[in-house]
């Protein structure tokens, strides 16, 4: 039961996958560069590669907990995704996943210039792991 994971952004979206106990979440890669339409087409397209069964992604409130424009974009996001892959997208709380990556990066020792290419990834590992683990 394999579950993807996404940090959706504007310029860089990560990607992440669950193994296929639902347990753990791991990085598969960061998508740059590509329009909505083209985007969700990679996502499904990762979906089905993967034979995953749901898709997690990561909405992103206010820190009062309320939702901005940035957040109904991922609502707007999370629907082409069912309609593209046929799959549940969940929504997910992804409040200070980027900061929490970048900690974790950081205590791995991975330098500061080097975390922009793989911070979106491992902010996908944050939201996904916080959704696998809420179901335990």
């Amino acid at each position: 039961m394999i579950i993807l994971g996404i940090d959706y952004g504007q310029q860089r979206t990560g990607v992440a996958a669950s193994d296929p106990t639902g347990l753990l979440a791991s990085p598969v890669c960061v998508i740059e560069g590509l329009g909505k339409r083209k985007l969700v087409q990679r996502i499904a397209s990762l979906a089905q590669e993967k034979q995953a069964c749901k898709i997690v992604l990561g909405l992103p409130l206010r820190t009062d907990g309320t939702a901005g424009d940035k957040a109904q974009e991922c609502t707007k996001l999370a629907e082409l995704l069912h309609q593209q892959s046929g799959l549940e997208v969940v929504l997910w709380d992804e409040r200070f996943s980027t900061t929490i990556a970048h900690q974790q990066l950081g205590a791995a020792g991975v330098r500061a210039k080097n975390r922009k290419s793989i911070v979106d990834a491992a902010a996908a590992v944050v939201i996904l792991q916080s959704y696998l683990d809420s179901r335990a």
